[in-house]
């Protein structure tokens, strides 16, 4: 039986919290559990143990539900509840694959139109990425990692580029959490970020764009193996 009684504990519980709604913070934890892989690609999420535990009403439940369909992280049938979306390989290195042009158009603009004070806000997000590094936190980690993609595309003054990138970057959240599951490759997704910084902090556009396409593209070359894996195990299309 599924368990999800650590929604309680998710630190932004409360119906006032800085995150909001209920059904915002319901779906947060959600989210988590997703991409973690507590809740495997292809699971029905089964709405009456969350009811139980979680102590609420269907309403902000459903609500979540509905958030995390946007996002493309579940799909949601009549009669059939909430399933865990499962993603091809085909979807993923499309994916992958704009995003890398996202960031490399975001690299030139951030490069050119960051303020200082933005640049050293994210120094300060790297600063803590490395404290949850150390700790072996993954999950602190990815979120800090994510705030820190997030906020060079972000340093491009284009909200529609931002947007974008956002919402399909969501998608496969799951997926780049899974490549620093293995230890060589989160230290080297580690020290590639140090060098993201400095080209940043240089505003050397031209590095900073071929630093990120190559830090996709490396953690790309773990994580198609794992999916691969377990796409074969789920009977599902492992093909390019």
């Amino acid at each position: 039986m599924q368990s999800y009684r650590s929604i309680e504990e998710h630190p932004d519980a409360a119906a006032g919290g800085p995150r909001g709604t209920r059904s915002i913070v319901v779906a947060s934890r959600i989210r988590d559990m997703i991409v973690s892989g507590e809740l495997p690609a292809g699971s029905r999420i089964a709405e009456r143990n969350l009811i139980e535990q979680r102590g609420s009403s269907r309403t902000p439940l459903r609500e979540a539900f509905k958030i995390l369909e946007v996002e493309g992280l579940v799909t949601i049938e009549p009669n059939r509840g909430a399933t865990v979306a499962r993603l091809s390989l085909a979807d993923v290195e499309a994916a992958i694959e704009l995003l890398v042009h996202l960031e490399g158009l975001a690299a030139e603009l951030a490069c050119k139109r960051a303020s200082d004070e933005e640049i050293e806000a994210i120094r300060v997000l790297h600063e803590r990425m490395m404290v949850a590094f150390e700790a072996r936190d993954l999950m602190s980690y990815f979120h800090i990692n994510q705030s820190i993609h997030e906020s060079i595309v972000d340093c491009a003054h284009n909200p529609v580029l931002s947007r974008v990138y956002r919402g399909e970057s969501a998608r496969i959240h799951r997926v780049r959490y899974a490549g620093n599951m293995q230890m060589e490759r989160w230290a080297r997704a580690v020290y590639e970020h140090e060098q993201l910084l400095d080209a940043l902090t240089r505003r050397e556009h031209a590095i900073l764009r071929e630093m990120l396409r190559a830090h996709h593209l490396s953690a790309w070359k773990v994580t198609r193996r794992m999916l691969e894996i377990e796409l074969d195990g789920a009977g599902g299309d492992a093909a390019t």
